[in-house]
């Protein structure tokens, strides 16, 4: 039991932001659990080989994968002390995966270079103090949009990773997107596992059941094992055969532990894509991933602080520059260890739902990663399906802000709206925020509010259109 007003309560500010140990640890574990996935999902994703034939290495890929975001989420506890996790980031790592495979001559050693130089320069516009400008420089209402469009998002990841919404392959007459389970259709135990986790989360939740999303999970976990054990489902794709009833990646199994394999880690080459690529070519594509981790970790951390309620009266994030900076080492740490900058989850989300408000929670999922090097059981046990009804369920508790956006006022509700629209839509917290900021700034141009647009917000708006523009401009250059 911890002590109120011990120095451990003071540091964490456990008592202050009204939590307390067990909330702590309970939402260290829900993050977990919510983020596991990318153990196996980022090997998969930076599986194919480069210009010399050269591949990762599944396992070493998910064993550092692991490394990685323990050590960085055990320093976001202790250092930053929010209860905000970090891994890498989906989004990045398949812009690294394609970029490695379009572009002949380069290898991963020179592309993880990149995300290492872009961790730098990150580092460097925080230690200025520019990143934390940039931040108290976004009105307050963009600040509520961010919230609402990770809200959305995080919710559309649940969906889809439970196979509940299903993307529709391109095919002739097609006329949407996504739709309902597969063929229109909800099938499979796996599906049906997400429903009954969904409806139990939820009535705990309005009952105000402590541990609501956490006991959710595990119920849903302890059932996917058992109609795994006797029915043997399966994946939904198992590398050649595609099996719509099944689960959406990670089939609930108990398997053995191992040693992890860390060979990877100090394999990037800085300087690599330049002699490959050339000046030009390589400084757009470090540009794109400094403007990716850059705006997507701001908008995350926005959200995920509004949703624990630890921003002051001023809009401001306690120890927002602390954040930033492990932050910043993410992209440094995690391009040298060739898994792709590491980044702040809105996945965390799951872990305030349950009522962490602390780096303590941060530091309990973090050393959960560590031991998942070893014991692939932690991460194979727990499946899509079984965690995405928490992601809905805080997904609801993020879209309620949306009411504090002042809908009279265009120049603020416009911006806004695309903020929180193009986030799920695009599947990219950084395209909602280019396209909110862009808006903002030309519809107070617009109506002769120009004065009211904090400069910093101009410089935001231009870096966005460079960023927006990267197709055409290496088009014009024959990239």
């Amino acid at each position: 039991m911890l002590k109120q007003g011990s120095a451990l309560d003071r540091y964490f500010k456990i008592s202050e932001r009204g939590s307390n140990l067990s909330r702590e640890i309970r939402g260290g574990f829900a993050t977990f659990f919510a983020m596991s996935y990318i153990v196996v999902l980022n090997p998969l994703i930076l599986s194919g080989p480069d210009s010399t034939g050269t591949t990762l290495g599944f396992a070493a890929v998910a064993a550092v994968t692991a490394f990685v975001a323990g050590i960085l989420t055990i320093l976001m506890g202790a250092w930053g002390r929010h209860p905000f996790a970090l891994a890498a980031g989906l989004g990045v790592n398949a812009f690294v995966a394609v970029t490695v495979a379009t572009n002949p001559g380069l290898t991963w050693p020179d592309m993880m270079g990149l995300v290492v130089l872009s961790g730098v320069t990150m580092l460097i516009l925080v230690l200025t103090g520019f990143r934390t400008a940039v931040f108290k420089a976004v009105p307050d209402g963009l600040k509520t949009a961010i919230v609402v469009g990770i809200g959305l998002f995080i919710a559309l990841i649940g969906l889809v990773n439970a196979g509940f919404v299903r993307r529709i392959p391109d095919a002739a007459g097609t006329t949407v997107p996504v739709g309902l389970g597969f063929d229109g259709k909800l099938l499979g135990w796996p599906t049906a596992v997400f429903v009954f986790g969904l409806i139990l989360t939820i009535a705990f939740v309005v009952r105000k059941v402590r541990g609501a999303i956490l006991i959710g999970i595990i119920a849903s976990t302890i059932i996917s094992v058992i109609l795994e054990m006797t029915l043997h489902i399966g994946p939904s794709f198992d590398g050649t055969t595609a099996n719509p009833q099944g689960w959406s990646l990670v089939a609930p199994s108990l398997t053995g532990w191992s040693a992890p394999d860390l060979s990877l880690i100090g394999k990037a080459n800085p300087f690599g894509a330049f002699e490959h690529l050339g000046f030009v070519a390589a400084t757009l594509l470090a540009f794109v991933i400094l403007l990716s981790i850059f705006f997507d970790a701001m908008g995350t951390m926005v959200g995920l602080a509004n949703e624990a309620g630890t921003v002051d009266k001023d809009g401001n994030i306690p120890d927002v520059d602390r954040v930033l900076q492990v932050d910043a080492l993410g992209a440094i740490v995690g391009g040298g260890a060739s898994v792709s900058s590491n980044q702040i989850y809105v996945e965390a989300g799951a872990g305030i739902g349950e009522g962490a408000r602390t780096g303590v929670a941060s530091i309990v999922t973090g050393l959960l990663f560590l031991v998942a090097m070893f014991f692939t059981p932690l991460i194979n046990l727990v499946p899509f399906e079984a965690v995405a009804p928490a992601l809905v369920v805080v997904g609801f508790m993020m879209v309620s802000q949306v009411g504090k956006i002042d809908w009279q006022d265009w120049g603020i509700a416009i911006p806004a709206f695309l903020t929180f629209t193009l986030m799920p839509f695009t599947y990219s917290i950084a395209n909602g925020l280019g396209a909110g900021f862009i808006a903002f700034v030309l519809i107070r141009t617009f109506t002769g509010r120009a004065k009211d647009v904090h400069p910093l917000m101009w410089a935001v708006a231009g870096a966005f259109l460079l960023f927006f523009a990267v197709g055409p401009i290496e088009a014009a250059l024959g990239m």
